[in-house]
């Protein structure tokens, strides 16, 4: 099994942006050491109290320029927001400072209306269908690995580059509907399951169904995906279950619509929220029926892990960590990593 992380540069209390991003940098200089294979860093917009990481393409290369092999990237470009072409340029350019280290995983979302709003170019419309999501991602491709026509307007664009690689491109999403695109593109498919883990299984099927392998090398000749889960590891079951408290705390709290009470850092104060201290995960999760937030001691996560992998038909698993204790994300991330069998370096 591979293990990857990716990071939302929680806000300390009383805390700076500045604190987030050396932590995130701390993070991934240690998954490195540990022998995590990837380190994405997400993007939010208005969750500024709570998480930092707002413009991965920024901070990623302050997190390459920190380590030395481990793969970095973004989880997620948020591409119903942007230009397909400025995406490119911009990963271009991160791909030509670090050849052969960079992941560019691309998704959709929306959050806040004031920051949808900010962040579209055409504010005419208030609202985005997405229903050009495949074009924008294939779009995004073709200008890495020559795929437009030569009758094409953008053919005879050009993107700075290393020259010798590309950004290894993802689609990332929740729904069977992006493991469509990702198939049928022939790219590598990552299920964000800390988002709608409910139909995980059946996005895989759907993936794997309409995979078809890429004629121009931008893709796979087979299908690969991966599961982002939400994966708190300590010493003990009920120690873990404890810790995720936070994070359960949290969506509790989002899904509600009581933004105003978030953050929650305090895991006696996210205990207080839920009524009570979690219940462990059980490791006989059924399919359709995986939690949104996954805990447990070393034995327990790894059974875990291995459960949902094997019911997914994939080996990579992204681990997202919702812990304002930058010490509790990386005690779980070393537990993670061991109880794997990560080699490190």
């Amino acid at each position: 099994m591979e293990l990857s992380i990716v990071d939302l540069a929680p806000m300390p209390e009383d805390g700076t942006a500045t604190e987030a991003f050396e932590h995130t940098i701390e993070r991934a200089r240690r998954a490195e050491d540990l022998g995590y294979s990837r380190f994405w860093v997400a993007e939010h917009h208005d969750f500024t109290d709570a998480v930092a990481s707002t413009t991965p393409e920024v901070v990623i290369p302050s997190v390459a320029a920190r380590t030395d092999e481990i793969r970095v990237g973004s989880g997620t470009v948020l591409l119903n927001h942007y230009s397909p072409y400025k995406v490119a340029e911009t990963f271009g350019v991160l791909d030509a400072l670090e050849p052969g280290r960079i992941d560019l995983g691309l998704g959709r979302a929306t959050g806040n209306p004031a920051s949808d709003l900010a962040l579209q170019p055409d504010r005419s419309q208030r609202r985005r269908t997405g229903d050009d999501q495949a074009e924008k991602i294939d779009e995004v491709a073709n200008y890495f690995h020559d795929g437009f026509a030569d009758d094409h307007p953008f053919s005879d664009l050009e993107i700075p580059r290393s020259g010798d690689s590309a950004p290894e491109i993802w689609v990332h999403g929740s729904s069977p509907a992006s493991a469509k695109i990702a198939g049928e593109l022939g790219l590598p498919y990552c299920f964000a399951a800390f988002i709608r883990p409910e139909p995980a299984v059946q996005a895989f099927d759907t993936y794997r169904e309409h995979f078809e392998p890429s004629p121009d090398g931008a893709g796979l000749e087979e299908p690969r995906g991966a599961i982002a889960v939400n994966m708190t590891c300590a010493e003990t079951d009920a120690e873990a279950a404890r810790l995720r408290a936070t994070a359960e705390a949290s969506s509790r709290l989002l899904r509600s619509g009581r933004v105003d009470r978030l953050p929650i850092r305090s895991v006696d104060r996210a205990i207080d929220v839920l009524g009570g201290v979690p219940e462990p995960t059980p490791t006989d999760i059924e399919p359709g029926d995986w939690p949104r937030h996954l805990s447990g001691g070393p034995e327990t996560a790894r059974e875990i892990l291995e459960e949902l992998t094997a019911q997914a038909g994939v080996d990579e698993v992204v681990i997202q960590s919702q812990h304002a204790d930058p010490e509790t994300t990386l005690r779980s991330h070393e537990l993670l990593a061991d109880a794997v069998g990560l080699e490190s370096l």
